[in-house]
């Protein structure tokens, strides 16, 4: 065991609260879990595993639920899971020196935040209209946030719904629905990656209790979110939390080679 119960105790509802303010958007909340397994744990191998598996864990429950109410359309979230999906398990299966997954991530973390900020205090969800696409922009938006996503450990959610917000790809709750969807899919993606490249390494003690937790606030997070729970302000604290983490990870944990 590498935790003290106390240690745990406290991780675990830190998961809880992360899982529930990510879910309540759509997300898996694995740049946060991230973020704070790195201050716990000391293989980055097993900083990226566990992740997933609460990513994993996050969005399942989320999905079927937005499917269950009729937000999951599969026929358009397709071209993005086409792509994204080989691309998260080649991702994954890059060995990154560990000060360079630290960039990476730190980077997505910060651009990604700024994105959520942006978008928290620019959306105003009664002006919300769908504009149409060439299908080779979802193809190629898929690819390129299906590989970040395999090579940091992140669902990829996170990147994408920002994005489509911006582009007013489809209604909020839709693009939240996609988002789960995506991040459900590019996590088992990504777990294989890491399988077939022998880097999946969970602590299952630790690893089990945060799943506990994040299932929790996950069933907790989504259903506030169908129950027509404003997410503007959820997203905008998401926002700065994730930006302050990215801060801490590139700085201290990547840039700290150079220096």
């Amino acid at each position: 065991m590498l935790l003290t119960i106390p240690e745990l105790f406290l991780l675990a509802i830190g998961f809880l609260v992360i899982a529930t303010l990510y879910s309540s958007v759509g997300f898996g909340g694995g740049s946060s879990y991230l973020a704070i397994l790195t201050l716990v744990f000391t293989s980055f191998f097993a900083i990226r595993s566990t992740a997933l598996v609460c990513n994993l864990i996050v969005v399942s429950g989320s999905s079927y639920l937005f499917f269950k109410n009729g937000y999951l359309d599969f026929k358009k979230f397709l071209p993005f899971v086409l792509t994204s999906i080989p691309f998260a398990f080649l991702g994954a299966r890059f060995k990154l020196e560990e000060h360079i997954f630290f960039i990476i991530l730190g980077a997505a973390l910060i651009v990604s935040a700024i994105a959520l900020i942006f978008q928290s205090v620019h959306t105003n969800k009664s002006e919300e209209v769908n504009q149409n696409y060439p299908s080779y922009v979802t193809y190629f938006l898929g690819a390129g946030i299906g590989l970040l996503s395999g090579l940091v450990g992140i669902g990829g959610g996170i990147f994408l719904a920002p994005i489509l917000n911006y582009m007013k790809w489809d209604k909020s709750m839709k693009i939240a629905a996609l988002a789960s969807f995506f991040i459900l899919l590019n996590s088992i993606s990504g777990i294989g990656g890491l399988i077939t490249k022998g880097t999946f390494e969970v602590p299952w003690i630790e690893a089990t209790v945060f799943i506990i937790a994040v299932f929790i606030g996950g069933q907790i997070g989504v259903r506030m979110s169908l129950n027509k729970f404003t997410s503007k302000s959820i997203k905008l604290i998401t926002a700065i939390l994730v930006l302050m983490v990215g801060i801490r990870v590139l700085f201290i944990n990547g840039l700290q080679y150079y220096f």
